[in-house]
């Protein structure tokens, strides 16, 4: 692999492995702070805005939603986009979109916290610490509880994991270098799916997290993206006060937008 280092304010140095520039990165950023990783799926190369960033390990919050999507397809919980998978509780919580019964896709696209906090449960913290010792995700760590190790809290220690690790394990899942079933990995892809514009196709998930003062300060967008027949697996997180998720897929749009893979 090609990883630039570290140019000025986080510019990428000339070597310019496409498909992101420096600039183009430096641009969509504006003055956040984070890291935006992109692997040429077809070769291996990848491009890294921030590489100091790219290394450190944060939790995936939502995005952990790919990792436990796949082991209850891997283990039979659930086979279809389409299962009833959430039944609502008729709890109101302050996201709307979770205040009904979902179906496995509709919770995926809602990223409804308790829908897959419920699933983590039925696959049980045995199968869980299992299967993420098998597909090496981050450090591991579910100590802190099967429906919570991977949700940010004050005390709360998570798994930890890097955006360069988010981006490789995205390789891994577009490539099939992963153990998990053809059936099961073309299920997350219809989950993944978010939009397909002239240029290409868009696949990915959201994450948010909070800090002590239980204001968001983290967003990470995870995914891969086909164009020109080519896939390009990558990984963007944006940090700072206010800062969500919808903050690094706004970056990660421009950003492929604007090399025209979007």
């Amino acid at each position: 692999m090609l990883l630039c280092g570290i140019l000025g304010a986080g510019l990428l140095t000339s070597c310019r492995t496409f498909p992101i520039a420096g600039s183009t990165a430096k641009q969509a950023f504006g003055g956040l702070e984070g890291a935006l990783v992109v692997i040429d799926c077809s070769n291996d190369r990848t491009t890294t805005y921030r590489p100091d960033v790219a290394k450190l390990p944060l939790p995936p919050c939502s995005t952990f939603k790919i990792v436990n999507s796949l082991i209850g397809l891997e283990t039979g919980i659930v086979s279809s986009p389409n299962d009833h998978f959430y039944k609502w509780d008729g709890i109101a919580s302050s996201f709307a979109a979770w205040n009904r019964d979902l179906t496995f896709r509709e919770a995926f696209e809602v990223s409804c916290v308790p829908a897959f906090q419920s699933l983590a449960r039925q696959i049980g913290p045995e199968r869980m610490q299992s299967w993420i010792n098998k597909i090496g995700y981050g450090n591991h760590d579910i100590s802190s509880g099967i429906d919570v190790f991977w949700l940010p809290s004050i005390g709360r220690r998570t798994i930890m994991i890097s955006p360069a690790q988010q981006a490789e394990f995205m390789r891994r899942i577009v490539s099939g270098e992963v153990p998990f079933s053809k059936e099961s990995l073309d299920t997350l892809k219809k989950l993944m799916f978010i939009k397909k514009t002239d240029r290409g196709t868009l696949y990915g998930k959201t994450g948010s997290g909070t800090g002590d003062t239980g204001s968001f300060v983290l967003g990470w967008f995870i995914g891969y993206v086909e164009s020109n027949g080519k896939t390009y697996a990558f990984a963007c997180v944006a940090q700072g006060e206010n800062v969500m998720s919808k903050d690094a897929r706004d970056i990660v749009e421009k950003c492929f937008e604007h090399e025209r893979l979007l």
